[in-house]
């Protein structure tokens, strides 16, 4: 089982830009793929992106392809959401999540969609236009 917070949600102005921190607890933190999902008000949650469990794959969401960039850091136990260029339309509660995958699943291959089995307990991310 793993555990998930996240940090660096705020408040900023359109174009600028806002890096999402999500700590995990636990050993064995290269056995989950991870993902960045968001819901805004009144919308469905939906996938911005996710990373394989070596860091050497993404995917990303058309909506933020080229502004956002993930990435994570094993030793550490963290995954990261860089976002720039932040426009209104990205306003929402980010969340974190994880999947623990068995064997040699998703090594360098990011998985689709939103199956994931824990998340964490979403940060606010407001941008102004």
């Amino acid at each position: 089982q793993v555990q998930l917070v996240e940090s660096g949600g705020g408040l900023v102005q359109a174009g600028g830009s806002l890096r999402l921190s999500c700590a995990a607890s636990g050993r064995t933190f290269t056995s989950y793929v991870m993902g960045w999902l968001r819901q805004a008000p009144g919308k469905e949650r939906e996938p911005v992106g996710a990373i394989s469990r070596t860091g050497a794959g993404t995917r990303y969401a058309d909506s933020v392809k080229g502004r956002f960039t993930i990435s994570r850091d094993n030793a550490k136990n963290t995954v990261y959401l860089q976002m720039n260029s932040l426009e209104p339309e990205d306003t929402a509660v980010y969340y974190c999540a994880a999947k623990l995958v068995n064997g040699l699943r998703y090594l360098n291959v990011a998985p689709e969609g939103d199956d994931y089995t824990y998340w964490g307990q979403g940060t606010q991310v407001t941008v102004s236009s």
